[in-house]
């Protein structure tokens, strides 16, 4: 499971749409080690980047990020929270840009940067 919704949350969900301010809440209190490394990020960007290379103490972390950054929804609603584009390479190599920076994006999410950035420690991430 990816997030842990409190009975409440699910209700407001069956009911209609659920505010960003609450799905983000969620998801921070689901995803701790995913929104610490996201939140990092976000808050280091200088000059539209800033990223994360150390990878995950464990395996639970490492899932966290997967779930928080393969999530169309979650991915989305933390780039809102955040005024942020997020890329993410491997396994744990999480990038914040600044919107306007899509040279960069570009170029980190580029199948040659993604060549460049392997390693044989990182094959079964």
């Amino acid at each position: 499971m990816s997030l842990t919704v409190d009975d409440r949350l699910l209700e407001r969900a069956r009911r209609g749409e659920v505010d960003d301010a609450s799905f983000v809440a969620c998801v921070r209190a689901s995803l701790p080690y995913a929104w610490e490394v996201i939140s990092d990020v976000a808050g280091r960007m200088r000059d539209g980047f800033a990223d994360n290379e150390t990878p995950p103490p464990d395996e639970e972390a490492r899932g966290q990020l997967l779930r928080a950054l393969a999530s169309d929804s979650i991915r989305g609603a933390l780039e809102r929270h955040f005024g942020v584009r997020l890329a993410f390479q491997n396994c744990h190599r999480v990038a914040a840009f600044a919107p306007s920076a899509t040279d960069r994006i570009e170029a980190f999410t580029s199948p040659r940067a993604q060549l460049l950035n392997q390693s044989p420690a990182l094959r079964d991430c």
